[in-house]
């Protein structure tokens, strides 16, 4: 049962990013990863392959002023921190990539508070 569902995920992963290569016109996209106890975000220039910003719950700065890692109030301050880090970077523009993720809960958390600190998509 576990290969299966592994399968479909990457299927799903795989079918988002095709999809988001189309419209993505050169824009990095803000890819989000979160697991049981925290959530990541980074933006990935694809034309290079690098990392141009990033951030997680497991920071620090983030990590001691939340009650846990794994809720919304940790991906609105995820989101904020990747946002200010990609405008200090240069970056207003991105494509949001949910990766195998419904855009509900914290995944939706994130994109709207990033939207929110100035991120464009």
């Amino acid at each position: 049962m576990a290969v299966s569902n592994r399968k479909t995920t990457e299927r799903r992963k795989q079918r988002v990013r095709n999809s988001l290569k189309k419209v993505a016109n050169g824009r990095p996209r803000l890819s989000v990863f979160r697991s049981s106890k925290h959530i990541y975000a980074q933006i990935i220039d694809d034309g290079l392959g690098k990392t141009v910003a990033a951030a997680s719950s497991i920071e620090k700065d983030v990590k001691g002023a939340l009650k846990t890692g794994a809720d919304v109030a940790a991906a609105t301050a995820v989101g904020k921190l990747v946002a200010e880090r990609a405008t200090a970077a240069g970056l207003t523009d991105v494509v949001f990539d949910r990766g195998s993720y419904l855009y509900h809960g914290r995944v939706k958390a994130l994109a709207e508070a990033a939207r929110e600190a100035g991120l464009k998509f």
